[in-house]
């Protein structure tokens, strides 16, 4: 079926110049015979010869803004002098694109280069790749083409930045995480201080921060006090930072379109919780997967750094039916919010790695979201307020 419109083609022009031969007019006839014999050999030819001589490659950038176009631009380029055949030049790019997407058809006479651009709209924020299917030489009025080995090219993934919220510090979800923030710096405190004995001065466990000193450790409570930063001398501080867990987890039997929307809209939520905590002076602990597939556990302790976490989530492919995986990451933590598209079936895999289940809440999609364990699940409504279902 792939070549029957060709060959059918093919025959229809056999069987007009056979007419035309012996019913109308014998020598224009044999004209035309040798013309369509001689064409296609020379098509052919011209074909053959654009499979070795044709490179085609392309550039884009890494990241675009959702809502505006990503410009892909494509360079063909010709070696030697000889004409090649009509060139057909497919793109392509994944479900967070626009689909409207056409293919270009070039020759190449006497330029050995040419260059022009695709756009493609970038409709949904998340991870997606833009590539070249595939590069045909074209043949004797399109009847035949043939595909060029040069056009296997490697797509190319790029990060489609969605518009992340500006939550409010009056959501019960983050005053529920500084609560229990605050109680485990009162109850650091008391422990530190039972460490000293009685001939040690008190305050020693904290000095008066200088630059260059790390943002984590700066006791945020004690600093409001005294009215200026107080850097913490022990190591004990990463025990009293949230984590923030990220599992896009898409499902087999999901159709790719849902799933990319609901993967953008966890981002949204989890980056629009990551920067108010941060914002509000509360270092974090961001956990997710690389594009190596190994679980990232990263300090968010400047206001400027989740815009950077993002564009590394934003650069990792989603693996159907893959989980992220905790048992590598410290889980001795005061609070724990582990953001998934699907707490459903196989969710107890990411929960029952926490130690302390008693402050761990899971951030879902909406109300109707699937939650398999006794957690608290968590939503972003449309009012950028996080609601308890």
């Amino acid at each position: 079926m792939k070549y029957l419109k060709s060959v059918l083609s093919i025959l229809a022009v056999v069987f007009l110049v056979y007419i035309f031969t012996f019913y109308v007019d014998g020598e224009m006839g044999i004209i035309l015979l040798a013309f369509v014999v001689f064409a296609p050999l020379v098509s052919l030819g011209l074909t053959l010869y654009a499979m070795n001589s044709v490179k085609v490659s392309f550039t884009c950038d890494a990241y675009v803004k959702k809502g505006s176009k990503l410009l892909v631009t494509v360079m063909v380029e010709k070696k030697g002098q000889l004409p090649t055949s009509i060139l057909e030049v497919c793109p392509y790019a994944s479900i967070i694109f626009g689909q409207d997407i056409k293919s270009r058809k070039l020759t190449m006479l006497n330029e050995n280069k040419k260059t022009f651009r695709y756009e493609f709209d970038a409709l949904v924020g998340g991870n997606g790749e833009v590539g070249i299917s595939a590069v045909y030489a074209c043949g004797f009025m399109g009847f035949f083409k043939i595909r060029l080995k040069s056009s296997m090219l490697q797509p190319v993934s790029v990060g489609v930045i969605p518009e992340i919220p500006d939550i409010k510090a009056s959501t019960q979800l983050f005053r529920s995480i500084a609560d229990v923030v605050l109680t485990s710096d009162d109850d650091e405190e008391n422990d530190t201080a039972m460490m000293f004995s009685a001939n040690t001065s008190p305050g020693y466990e904290h000095r008066e921060y200088e630059q260059g000193d790390p943002l984590k450790r700066i006791n945020w409570k004690l600093s409001s006090k005294k009215s200026k930063l107080m850097v913490r001398l022990d190591e004990a501080a990463a025990s009293v930072q949230p984590v923030i867990v990220l599992d896009l987890f898409r499902r087999n039997t999901v159709p790719p379109e849902n799933a990319v929307r609901a993967e953008e809209q966890l981002i949204r939520s989890v980056f629009g919780l990551l920067s108010l905590l941060v914002k509000q002076g509360i270092a974090c602990n961001f956990v997710y997967r690389s594009s190596s597939g190994d679980t990232i556990n990263e300090s968010v302790d400047n206001p400027d750094y989740p815009n950077q976490l993002l564009l590394k989530v934003l650069a990792v492919k989603v693996v159907p039916d893959k989980r992220i995986d905790l048992k590598q990451v410290n889980t001795s933590v005061c609070a724990c919010v582990i953001a998934t598209t699907d707490a459903g079936e196989g969710f107890s895999a990411v929960s029952d790695c926490i130690d302390n289940p008693d402050n761990v809440s899971i951030i879902g999609l909406s109300v109707a979201s699937a939650n398999s364990t006794s957690l608290p699940l968590w939503y972003l409504d449309e009012d950028n307020n996080f609601i308890l279902v």
